[in-house]
Parts: C-alpha cells; sequence; structure tokens
C-alpha cells in the first residue's frame, strides 16, 4: 500500500501542485511572522545588551504612574549623582536624562515618530557609561551643541557644523557637533537620539530644574551587581530604587514585547490564520476531486483485498507527505516573508535592529505541525469517504461526484449560523462585548460554510443568467456545470468568500469609523481652525503656541490641551490637561452636571461613565497623584457625556503644571475659533507664520483635520488590504485547481461537446463562465458575511469607545464584488486553455 500511495503522488503530482502551493504560501506567512517575532527579539535583546554593557546599575524614581504610552516616571535630585559616587564599590557614576524630542531635518520635516520614540537627553562624558561613540565631531560643550544619531543625520541630510532644531516641545535652535552611532549600529534601532551638555540639558529639557531622569553607575572589578546595587540603596532617599544592569535589560525585553513586539506578532498571525482558513478549502476541494476521480481505482483495491483501513491510510499518507513537503517549503520561504517584512519596516522609516535573520526550532516545529495538521484535517472527510467506497464500484463509472448537501449538513448549517449570529448581535448590546461578538462571529461562518451546499444551486442559477442573457450556449451550459455539484461550487467559493468576507469587515468598520469621526466633530466641535501633533513623537506642541495665536487679532479663541499620567483614587489613568473655560466655548462636551466654564484649579471634570463607575457626583473629592509623589485632593467640577474626542477626566493646566517631571509638556492639540468678520483662509494665513516659528505644522480647517484623521484609518486600512492579498492568492489557486481537477474528470464530457460541433473559442468561453459564477457566488457570499459581521464588530467598538455612525461603502463594495467576479476570470485562464487544447479522438476515448 506504501508503494501504491507513492505511485499515486506521482501519477497526480500535477493536480497536488496546487494544493502544496496553497499550504505553503499559508505556511509561509506564518513561518515569516513567527521568524520576524524571532529576529526582532533577538535584536532588541542584543541592542538592550549592548547599550546596557557598562551599566552595572541603574537609580530611579520608583514612583511610575499613568497608562501605556502615558506612563510617567518621577526624576531625581540632581545632587544624589554625588552620594553614590562616594559609595565604596563605585567606579563611576553618571546623570542620565531622557525625555522626548524631535530632530528636524535639513528639508524642515521632523525624523522619526509614528511609534517609535524620539528622544533627547545629555551626553554621558564617561565612555564605560555612554553606550554612544563618536563617530564624527566631538561631545557638546555649551549651550546650543548637539550630538546626533547617524541614522538621523543621514535620514534628514545633516552633517557637523549644520543648524536645526530640536522639538522639546520648544523649539531649540541648535549647532551639530557631532555623529554618533550606537555601537556598531548607526542607531538605536528605530529611535532617534539628540544629545546636550548636560548642565544645559538640565536647563533646557527637563520641566523642574536641579532634576535628572535617572543615574547609571559602573562597579569597580569584583564588585558584582547585586552587590553594588545593596551597597547604593543605603544611601538612597525614599521614593528611590536601584536595579542591576541585568535586571534593567530584563526590564526593557519584557516592556518592548508587551508595547510592541507581542502586539504585532498577533496582528500578522491573524493574516497568516486567515490565509490557512482560506488553504484548507483548496486542499478539501483537490482531495475531495481526486477521490471521486479514483473511485474505480479504490474500488479495485478493495476487491483485490485491502480493507478499508489501508484505502484510508493510503489516503491520509498521501495527504501528510503533501502537508510535510509543502509545510518545508513554506517555511523556506517564511524567511522570504519575514525579510519582506523588515524591508517595509525600513522603507517605513522603523529600522528594526536585526543581525540577520533567525529562526529558532520552536518555529520550525510549529510550522511543520500546523501545516501537517491542518492539510490532514482537510482531506479526513474525503479520505474517509474514499474507504467507504464498495468492491462493486469497480464495474461502474462512478468517477464524478455529483454529491449534495444532505440533510444533516443543512440542519447543523442553520443551527451553527443562527446561534452564531443570536451571539453576534448580543455583543452588540449594552456595553458590548468583543469576546462574544468575536465567538458569535465565529460560529455564523461555520455555519455559512456548512450551508454552502445547500444554497449554492438557486444561487448558481440566479448569477448563472448573467451568463445567458444574450441565450449564448456556452452560458447556459457553465450555468449547468456551476449548478449540478452544488458542494463542489460551495467548496470552491468558500475559500474566497472567506477572503472577500475578512477585505468586506476592515473596509465597512474604517468606513464607519470615518463616518463617526466626521458626525462627532460636526456635533462638538464648535471651532474653525486646528493645529495637530504630526508625526507623533511624544514632544508635542509647543505650550506658547495657544497663547501667542489667541492674542491675533484674527483668532476670536485659542485653546491647547494635552495627555498626562495621573492616578485617581488610586487607579492608574490618564488626563487631558485643559483650560477649561476656552475648551468650554470650543467643544460642546455636553455637560450634565456643574460647569466647565466655572470650573477652578481645585477641580476635575470626569466622564459620565467615569463617574457612573466610581459614584461619583459634582462636588465629591477624588484624591489626585502626580509623578512627582506629590497628591491632593480635589473635587469633580463637572460631569461630560460625550467623550468621544477628550479624555474622561479633564485636569486644568494650573493644577498639573506644578507637578510636571521629566520632560516639558506640550500640548496635543490647539483648537481655535476665526474672529467675526475674518474668513477661514485669512485666520489661517495669519496663523501658520506663528506656527511655523513654534515648529508647529500645518494650520487645517475643520474639513481638513476630519481628513487628516480620516487619512490614519485609510493608511491601516491599506496595510490590512496588502496582508490579506495573500489569503485572495490561495482563493485564486483554489479555484484554479478545482477547474484544473474539473476540467481533467470532464474529459469524455468536454470531448463530445467538441465532438458536436463546440469550438474552442466556445468551450474556453464556457469554463471562463462556470469560473465567474463560482467567483460571483464567493464574492457575494463574503460581502454579505463581512457586512453584518462589521456591522457586528463596529457596535461592539462603538459600545465601549462611543463611535455611533455605522455606514455601508457601496462604492468601495460593487469594486470588491466586480473584482470578484475578475478572479474568477483570472483562475480560469489556464483550466480553459487546458480544456480547449483537448484532442477530440482521445478526450472520448478517455476512461
Amino acid at each position: 500500500m506504501f508503494r501504491t500511495t507513492l505511485k499515486s503522488i506521482n501519477s497526480h503530482k500535477r493536480r497536488l501542485f496546487g494544493t502544496c502551493t496553497a499550504v505553503v504560501l499559508g505556511i509561509a506567512f506564518l513561518a515569516g511572522t513567527l521568524v520576524l517575532g524571532d529576529t526582532l527579539r533577538s535584536g532588541f535583546s542584543n541592542l538592550f545588551t549592548e547599550a546596557n554593557a557598562g551599566t552595572d546599575a541603574l537609580v530611579r524614581n520608583e514612583t511610575e504612574i499613568g497608562v501605556d504610552d502615558f506612563a510617567q516616571r518621577g526624576v531625581l535630585d540632581a545632587a544624589l549623582v554625588e552620594e553614590i559616587r562616594a559609595v565604596d564599590g563605585v567606579a563611576a557614576a553618571e546623570p542620565q536624562i531622557e525625555v522626548s524630542g524631535q530632530i528636524v531635518g535639513a528639508d524642515g520635516d521632523p525624523l522619526g515618530g509614528n511609534g517609535p520614540p524620539t528622544l533627547a537627553g545629555n551626553w554621558i562624558e564617561n565612555p564605560e557609561l555612554n553606550p554612544y561613540d563618536l563617530a564624527e565631531g566631538r561631545a557638546p560643550e555649551g549651550p546650543g551643541e548637539v550630538v546626533i544619531d547617524r541614522r538621523s543625520a543621514e535620514d534628514g541630510d545633516l552633517h557637523v557644523g549644520d543648524t536645526t532644531t530640536v522639538r522639546v516641545p520648544e523649539p531649540l535652535d541648535v549647532t551639530i557637533v557631532g555623529i554618533a552611532t550606537f555601537g556598531s549600529a548607526d542607531s538605536a534601532g528605530p529611535m532617534t537620539w539628540a544629545a546636550f551638555e548636560t548642565g544645559y540639558a538640565q536647563e533646557a529639557l527637563m520641566a523642574q530644574p536641579g532634576t535628572v531622569t535617572s543615574v547609571v553607575v559602573a562597579a569597580e572589578d569584583g564588585v558584582s551587581q547585586e552587590e553594588l546595587v545593596r551597597r547604593i540603596a543605603g544611601v538612597l532617599p525614599d521614593g528611590t530604587e536601584a536595579l542591576t544592569g541585568a535586571e534593567l535589560t530584563a526590564e526593557q525585553e519584557e516592556q518592548i514585547e508587551s508595547d510592541f513586539l507581542g502586539f504585532m506578532e498577533q496582528f500578522l498571525l491573524v493574516f497568516a490564520g486567515v490565509a490557512l482558513l482560506v488553504a484548507t478549502f483548496s486542499i478539501y476541494n483537490t482531495f475531495s476531486i481526486l477521490v471521486a476521480q479514483r473511485t474505480r481505482e479504490s474500488a479495485l483495491l478493495r476487491a483485490l483485498g485491502a480493507s478499508r483501513r489501508q484505502v484510508l491510510t493510503s489516503t491520509v499518507a498521501e495527504a501528510a507527505l503533501v502537508g510535510l513537503v509543502a509545510s518545508a517549503i513554506g517555511i523556506g520561504a517564511g524567511l522570504g516573508v519575514a525579510s519582506g517584512l523588515l524591508g517595509l519596516f525600513d522603507a517605513m522609516g522603523f529600522d528594526m535592529p536585526t543581525d540577520g535573520l533567525r529562526i529558532d526550532g520552536g518555529t520550525i516545529v510549529a510550522s511543520l505541525v500546523v501545516g501537517l495538521v491542518v492539510t490532514l484535517l482537510a482531506s479526513l472527510a474525503p479520505a474517509v469517504k474514499a474507504s467507504r467506497v464498495a468492491p462493486l464500484a469497480a464495474l461502474r463509472d462512478v468517477a464524478v461526484d455529483r454529491s449534495g448537501a444532505s440533510l444533516a449538513r443543512g440542519i447543523a448549517g442553520v443551527l451553527l449560523t443562527g446561534v452564531g449570529a443570536v451571539m453576534t448581535v448580543g455583543g452588540t448590546a449594552g456595553d458590548g462585548s468583543m469576546q462574544l461578538t468575536g465567538l458569535g462571529a465565529l460560529l455564523t461562518v461555520i455555519g455559512v460554510v456548512l450551508l454552502g451546499p445547500v444554497v449554492a444551486r438557486p444561487a448558481a442559477s440566479v448569477l448563472g443568467r448573467l451568463l445567458t442573457v444574450r441565450r449564448s450556449m456556452s452560458g447556459v451550459l457553465a450555468r449547468r456545470n456551476a449548478m449540478r455539484n452544488p458542494r463542489r461550487t460551495a467548496g470552491t467559493a468558500s475559500a474566497l468568500m472567506v477572503g472577500v468576507a475578512v477585505v468586506t469587515l476592515f473596509t465597512v468598520v474604517a468606513a464607519s469609523i470615518k463616518a463617526s469621526i466626521d458626525d462627532v466633530v460636526s456635533e462638538q466641535f464648535a471651532g474653525d481652525l486646528v493645529i495637530e501633533s504630526d508625526n507623533w513623537s511624544g514632544a508635542g506642541l509647543d505650550p506658547r503656541l495657544a497663547g501667542e495665536v489667541g492674542e491675533l487679532p484674527e483668532i476670536d479663541q485659542a485653546t491647547g490641551f494635552g495627555i498626562v499620567p495621573i492616578t485617581v483614587d488610586g487607579d492608574d489613568s490618564f488626563a487631558d490637561a485643559v483650560e477649561p473655560a476656552t475648551l468650554d466655548a470650543m467643544l460642546d462636551l455636553d455637560v450634565s452636571e456643574g460647569s466647565l466654564a466655572e470650573m477652578t484649579d481645585r477641580q476635575v471634570a470626569v466622564s459620565a461613565e467615569f463617574a457612573e463607575d466610581r459614584g461619583l457626583v459634582v462636588g465629591d473629592p477624588v484624591t489626585v497623584a502626580y509623578a512627582d509623589g506629590a497628591s491632593e485632593e480635589l473635587t469633580v467640577g463637572a460631569v461630560f457625556d460625550r467623550d468621544e474626542l477628550m479624555d474622561e477626566v479633564l485636569i486644568p493646566k494650573e493644577a498639573w503644571a506644578p507637578h510636571a517631571t521629566g520632560g516639558r509638556v506640550g500640548d496635543m492639540v490647539v483648537l481655535m475659533t476665526v474672529a467675526d468678520g475674518v474668513s477661514l483662509d485669512e485666520a489661517q494665513r495669519a496663523v501658520q507664520p506663528v506656527a511655523d516659528r513654534l515648529g508647529a505644522p500645518e494650520v487645517q480647517d475643520r474639513e481638513e483635520y476630519v481628513d487628516a484623521v480620516a487619512g490614519e484609518v485609510d493608511q491601516m486600512l491599506t496595510v490590512v488590504y496588502a496582508l490579506l492579498i495573500m489569503a485572495i492568492v490561495i482563493a485564486v489557486m483554489g479555484i484554479a485547481n478545482t477547474l484544473s481537477l474539473s476540467v481533467h474528470e470532464r474529459t469524455r464530457e468536454l470531448g463530445l461537446l467538441r465532438a458536436v460541433g463546440q469550438t474552442r473559442r466556445q468551450l474556453r468561453k464556457m469554463v471562463r463562465g462556470e469560473s465567474v459564477v463560482v467567483a460571483l457566488f464567493g464574492a457575494a457570499g463574503g460581502l454579505a458575511l463581512g457586512s453584518f459581521l462589521g456591522w457586528a464588530l463596529f457596535r461592539a467598538i462603538s459600545a465601549s469607545e462611543g463611535l455611533g455612525t455605522f455606514t455601508v461603502p457601496t462604492g468601495q463594495l460593487a469594486v470588491v464584488l466586480v473584482l470578484g467576479g475578475l478572479v474568477g476570470v483570472i483562475a480560469a485562464v489556464r483550466p480553459a486553455r487546458r480544456a480547449a487544447r483537448l484532442d477530440v479522438l482521445q478526450a472520448i476515448a478517455a476512461d
């Protein structure tokens, strides 16, 4: 039986090629994602190890508050450096300053950002404790002198002796006196770095004079890191902690895993899963047709004495061998995928720290196991069917599989679809439940796939009428071919349906988010102009900007606000630091209790949901704590219902400012209203010079602001579409493979058609028509399923995020449907050509 299996694979190698390719592509995406994760983890680990190579201990403030990217740590008194230097066993101790700061290139555009940090700080004189090495020029010695990393210098076309600007967020006019490398690399991964002389850095970068963010310490020979930390701890004041260099490295690795690597890998694995799911349909179809074509072969084996178990084992072994070979090739292709993703990161300006691709044993094992399991699961049902062939079937012509949908399958499909739909809709109620919606969506997809053969015949009949409008016999035959085997039609279309459904889901959600943004801004923003911090880096806008533009005669009012970390009654949170009175005139937050305009600097405003969760009403006290270790009791001055544009807590700038630590705090947005009698163009022309002088981006009107925010959604959608291309390619290959096998299966039928007068052109048209019907069936089903799931996902999101405008982008979805039909035409090119080249006499004689 083993030799028989090998001969079977050899005799059907062309037909199995499409199946192998589907598995290869799916595993390539999976393996590429895992290899990328392994590579970046290794790269960042080496980066942090190199950065901390000379650091045996780090001293810092132990107070850290806030959430995620808006967390902030307290600072240290610079005088602590001398006390640490005096500790027995300390070879060197240097102050370290590290805050947000963005370098401006020679063309005036800021460098970096959009995720990776842009940092500014001090140049550490001790080379053992400084991870940067001077490659050109010298170290900074006075005010306004700066050393930048070499990658920033190259990207910004900056050189030693050039003058430029560093935004911190105030624009600092600086002269570049040196260019540094991070060890052997041009920079510390995707980060940018600007280093000043320590005294000037304390004055220009720190919110509180005489402070530093941390102290780096080197040990004398013979003193371990643990012993050094123990000795240093004796001189540290309360609220200060010391970490070993090893602990610091481990903490940084854990942070990059939770903040970036883990999310990126999970995001890519979702699309790898979609690709593998689509590949599963292709594998199932291929083996179903092969089993149907080999019915007589299986019957002959049974007649010669082979048991059902041997026939089953033979088919499963064939699938296993295909799965293993395809998975192995997929792992090799995955290296190319990982390399391509790294190149994409580099093109987007995210130069990741890597020392070449790294592939771990776990990645190889996981890819092989997934590929094997997917192939075996997809081939199991056809294998069981092959084992049930009766020996007498060898005497009959039973090669063509005309199976339809069983009653049990139909009932199961209806039940699963119904239960899934109910759960999906249930997840949109109340505060929303993404978990319930997700589980319901999964059950709905499974139910729809099961129902495919039930609706395939009537759907193919309706869609096929498009081919019979001109009473073309080729169109009539194409329609009937699509109708006569509903299970095969549904199975072939299901691969495309899943891909189109995912594309539709993201398209609908993105369109709804953009419509919600437009509605929210229209309903709540009473202003006319906006300046928003672009190229997200954390530096923000110069806090002087709102005040200076507000003094222009063309501007009636201006207000700025930024995001700041706090704790409220012991819970980490982040708030918007605002000027309540001017904000109230600019935004309609639907204040239900109290008044924003009458708030004092001893009060906060909270959202209705925040107040309800904590049982707060106007006048209630709340304890607010800051990163500098201070805490104070403020009262609730207002409760607002609309929090789409603002965070759940608003705190007056006057209350926050005395407690700012680390770098200077800038605004993220400045809102303006135009004075009476002044046009928007006049106001923009008046504001732009002030914005340019203070390092701010272009001034936008309401429509431009909405378009800019919506543009970020479009960018994300472009990435999603690019990742889904592989799933669509696999679906196209699945249709092409099924058609090729079907052409082989219907060799005698096609020969008879040619014998009775059908031309090659008509035959090609018939095969293309059948493919188009199948593709349109899959695309239409995907549009319907994706629109429903997109609605549910958006409602679940809006229940928690406050978005409320659902929209169906009919134009974009119409394009998706047309592309679905085009997929059918493309997939049919090779099968149609092959069918037209059949020799008539050989085809008639084929058995």
